[in-house]
């Protein structure tokens, strides 16, 4: 694989642009027209361990200029390909390969998944089915993110020690070989690589977590740790998760841990501050739909009830429609 983009250059995509182009793997970078300036201007900067890296990929913010891609990893917020996908298919070929880092439930999901929701496309992730149209299921791999990392004021990213990415199939009968090459890809690059025979569960496992910090940091401010250790936003947090794991036996899906053992992984993470509360305080829109109206809605269509994701669901969106600038 040669020709390598990276869509989304921030907290995550700069991560993985940065420890590639470290690695000797050359990377382009599809950015925000702001963005792009100030990667041109002052260079992907990330701090490592302490130490200050510069790299100076091929930034633009039109994919034309770059053409179709071998490897194109999307790391955009997943409320933003509902505009933007569009844009991206300049960058896809037939044979291109498409690893989404995103948070929440992905526009692949039910392609190729069986049962009651086969094929079902969320009105909360592809509304128009645009995403599917320009980013096809059939070319995508799987892929789970756990990096904790942040963009501080000055434009440089400072992600933690941890740096896993779980990875796997989303159809059965791809080319065998995709998913080694881009595992193999990522392990040169430094990543602690797990290949996933069941994706979905994967993604289910991390959304079990972020369907309740995100939302509930964002209502309250908190970091992890203080949501997790305070007794009543801990037993929110469990009775949503709950009601999440009758969600998956309803798709099908074995989670294999209990809501304690899940909540315990939480534990230790100490005082992270999610996604969702960095992008208010950054007067950014928050990622609602794919983490908390996804599940809401697959609720809906299985015919669960979901009383406390519905609750926090309603909260959230409140709050971002208070917080966020109307040009957002």
């Amino acid at each position: 694989m040669k020709r390598i983009t990276v869509i989304g250059p921030g907290a995550i995509g700069g991560v993985i642009a940065s420890q590639l182009q470290r690695s000797g793997t050359e990377v382009n970078l599809l950015a925000t027209p702001r963005s792009a300036r100030a990667i041109r201007e002052h260079g992907l900067r990330l701090v490592d361990n302490g130490v200050l890296h510069v790299d100076h990929p091929r930034v633009t913010d039109d994919a034309r200029a770059l053409g179709v891609q071998d490897l194109v990893l999307v790391c955009a917020k997943g409320h933003s390909l509902l505009t933007a996908a569009e844009s991206f298919a300049p960058l896809i070929g037939p044979e291109t390969v498409i690893v989404p880092a995103l948070n929440g439930i992905p526009w692949w999901f039910f392609e190729g998944f069986g049962g009651a929701l086969q094929g079902r496309r969320l009105r909360t992730v592809d509304p128009t089915g645009d995403i599917e149209r320009f980013l096809p299921s059939r070319q995508c791999l799987g892929c789970v993110v756990y990096i904790a990392s942040w963009v501080d004021a000055e434009g440089v990213i400072r992600p933690g020690a941890r740096r896993r990415l779980v990875i796997g199939d989303t159809a059965a009968g791809a080319a065998p070989d995709r998913l080694e090459r881009v595992a193999s890809l990522l392990e040169r690059a430094g990543f602690d690589i797990h290949r996933s025979a069941d994706i979905r569960r994967e993604v289910w496992l991390k959304l079990w977590g972020n369907l309740t910090m995100n939302p509930l940091s964002a209502l309250t401010g908190a970091a992890i740790d203080r949501l997790v250790g305070d007794p009543a936003t801990r037993q929110l947090a469990a009775r949503m998760m709950e009601e999440a794991r009758i969600l998956a036996e309803g798709l099908g899906i074995a989670l294999p841990m209990s809501t304690e053992e899940r909540l315990a992984e939480l534990d230790v993470l100490g005082p992270v501050k999610t996604s969702m509360l960095q992008d208010l305080e950054a007067g950014r829109a928050p990622e609602i739909d794919a983490i908390v109206g996804a599940v809401a809605e697959i609720g809906d269509l299985l015919g669960i009830d979901t009383p406390f994701i519905d609750a926090v669901l309603g909260l959230v969106r409140q709050l971002a429609v208070t917080r966020v600038p109307p040009a957002a």
